[in-house]
């Protein structure tokens, strides 16, 4: 079994850091957070959030979800984590911000796109919830079926992302502080085995580099 060790050490150095000499930051967020951008992002280890924007705490309300999807707005007796918090975030906290942001080699999208349909799921829970991306799966058919497969599953990976943003605009909540121009959405894609973040833009229909 792998030792927590480095967990209550690493621990050890944020409570010095943010508890020891200097407690400002926290003193100040004693009775609620700060954040005005949401994050939804995928679980993947390699792709937190606050590390990669380099954040502080207080500064993102964050959400982690198997491919950082998002769920059309649902009115049913089932229980709805991500909608939950989308609504906080917009209703509550007054984010301004919200931000999608998909990762290269997602573990999610690939058992979207290994899913050949026929019924036999191995998963109880993962293939249905990643059918949510299904429409960006069949527009890279559609669209991309002379790409090497490697180059449909990265496409589906960004298109996920703009499903997601579509979805957002499910909950009337959302559409509304968007329409009056109180909160912008966003796409992000961080594309690993380059280190770079690509944006999604509007204007060009394409992710392009932060420079």
């Amino acid at each position: 079994m792998a030792s927590t060790q480095k967990l209550t050490d690493g621990f050890k150095r944020f409570q010095q850091q943010y508890f020891g000499d200097d407690r400002k930051l926290y003193d100040s967020m004693i009775t609620g957070q700060p954040a005005k951008t949401m994050m939804i992002a995928c679980c993947d280890s390699r792709v937190d959030p606050a590390i990669v924007t380099d954040c502080d705490p207080g500064d993102l309300f964050i959400v982690r979800n198997v491919a950082n999807l998002v769920p059309p707005s649902e009115h049913d007796d089932t229980h709805h984590g991500t909608s939950a918090a989308l609504e906080f975030a917009t209703n509550n906290l007054e984010v301004e911000n919200i931000i999608i942001m998909g990762h290269a080699n997602c573990g999610g999208i690939r058992a979207l796109w290994d899913d050949d349909g026929n019924g036999e799921q191995t998963t109880q829970f993962i293939h249905r919830w990643v059918s949510i991306a299904k429409p960006a799966k069949n527009w890279v058919c559609k669209h991309l079926t002379q790409s090497p497969n490697e180059k449909k599953i990265i496409a589906c990976e960004q298109r996920a992302i703009l499903e997601s943003l579509a979805n957002l605009m499910t909950f009337s909540f959302v559409k509304k502080r968007v329409e009056e121009g109180t909160l912008s959405l966003y796409g992000w894609y961080f594309d690993i085995p380059s280190g770079q973040l690509l944006c999604f833009a509007p204007q060009t229909g394409a992710f392009e580099a932060v420079t």
